[in-house]
């Protein structure tokens, strides 16, 4: 397991609930310390507060919809209504109004919590004035975290759409074919076997964390010779009549020489992600790759893992490329994944025949005696398997009277 522990540990979890649990004690701290300062004037504090970020916002939302409704409307929106599209594009959601309202009327019954008249409406116009220019000028923008916390939240990143791209186009179409093409082309190369374990039968993707990929698997690596190419899947796709699909089975050596044949290959769409890092216009430099590689990664797992038509079709494998200056990093991975599915596969086989010998019959010199029968330690050995009775099964037996032959006898 100790592959899929280094791939869970570069992998990126979700974002949790920690902020809002910090910002909540918070607050309360805070208004624990002004309940015990002044608790006469809490709540008009409070209201002062809350209507000062909320109608921050409500100002710079105002800013925002000048822009939209004079150049935009009809290119972002075709025409669509005011109220239904353009106010909560803008801002003026119903949570923000709700609470402005709200703070409004706590600020009506509890009174002005300044002590000159006149000073509260010029704190709360002149603060929310500042809030839309400084939000505006980009000061108050959201922090890169929240951006990305948006972007997975929403499923707007890159990634995203790449491995939604990659699933829908290619494996949903490819993964339930697998099999069958497996077998006809071991029908075809009966001195290829090592397509007889599980995990030798899915397809093996590769997802290099610095996504830069060879076109052939032998240029990094001279443990893996390309072998030969399952038998083509001709699909109508796109109005593409019988559009090629196709798979490379490639034999890996390993430490004695042996091969391995095996359907591997890489995530065709990481060469997107590198060319994009490439291209200045882009705004994708190499620390964003990274993190789009894994959140594809993360992504496509959760994709596969939900889809009944790929499942068990599948080992994804991701390369850290730490390992660069190993010349056999790569044939070393797919081995790792190949011998790890292969003891996590559970096979039903016919239990083995034990013979028994008679007690009084010449029994074999390493045979040893329990409970009067001897057994051979070699057949003990073995690995448990699990038996079955093909006997249907028996009504139980009633109970036999047997008193008066008791009282008979004695």
């Amino acid at each position: 397991m100790q592959c899929l522990q280094d791939q869970d540990a570069l992998i990126p979890r979700p974002r949790g609930t920690l902020p809002k649990v910090c910002a909540a004690v918070l607050a309360a701290n805070t208004i624990g310390g002004v309940v015990f300062l002044s608790p006469e004037r809490l709540f008009g504090w409070v209201a002062v507060v809350i209507l000062i970020l909320t109608l921050g916002p409500l100002l710079h939302g105002l800013c925002l919809l000048a822009e939209e409704m004079f150049h935009h409307s009809n290119t972002r929106y075709q025409g669509r209504g005011l109220l239904g599209h353009v106010l909560p594009a803008c801002g003026f959601g119903g949570k923000t109004l709700l609470a402005a309202a709200l703070a409004g009327l706590m600020l009506y019954l509890a009174g002005d919590p300044l002590s000159h008249e006149g000073q509260c409406s010029k704190l709360l116009f002149l603060a929310s004035a500042l809030y839309a220019l400084l939000k505006s000028l980009g000061v108050l923008g959201p922090s890169e975290v929240e951006v990305s916390d948006i972007c997975e939240g929403r499923k707007m990143n890159v990634a995203h759409g790449l491995a939604w791209s990659f699933y829908i186009g290619y494996l949903r179409l490819v993964l339930p074919r697998l099999e069958d093409s497996i077998a006809a082309f071991r029908a075809t190369h009966q001195a290829s076997s090592s397509f007889s374990g599980r995990g030798s039968r899915k397809l093996l993707i590769l997802i290099p964390l610095n996504a830069n990929i060879s076109h052939k698997l032998e240029d990094g690596d001279d443990n893996i010779h390309f072998y030969d190419n399952l038998p083509n899947n001709d699909i109508d796709r796109a109005g593409v009549r019988g559009r090629v699909y196709k798979h490379s089975v490639y034999r890996v050596l390993g430490e004695h020489g042996k091969g391995h044949e095996c359907v591997v290959e890489y995530a065709t769409p990481l060469l997107t992600l590198y060319s994009m890092s490439q291209e200045s216009s882009a705004g994708f430099g190499e620390p964003e790759r990274r993190q789009q590689v894994l959140l594809f990664y993360r992504t496509l797992q959760d994709i596969l893992e939900h889809s009944l038509e790929c499942r068990n079709r599948y080992t994804l494998v991701l390369l850290n490329d730490e390992h660069e200056d190993d010349p056999h990093f790569l044939s070393k991975a797919i081995l790792r994944h190949l011998q790890q599915q292969e003891r996590e596969e559970y096979c039903l086989t016919p239990p083995p025949q034990q013979e028994m010998v008679h007690p009084l019959s010449k029994a074999p010199p390493s045979a040893l005696p329990i409970n009067g029968v001897w057994h051979s330690p070699e057949l003990m050995s073995r690995e448990p398997t699990l038996m079955f009775s093909l006997e249907e099964p028996q009504p139980l037996k009633e109970p036999i009277e047997d008193t008066d032959d008791y009282q008979e006898a004695s």
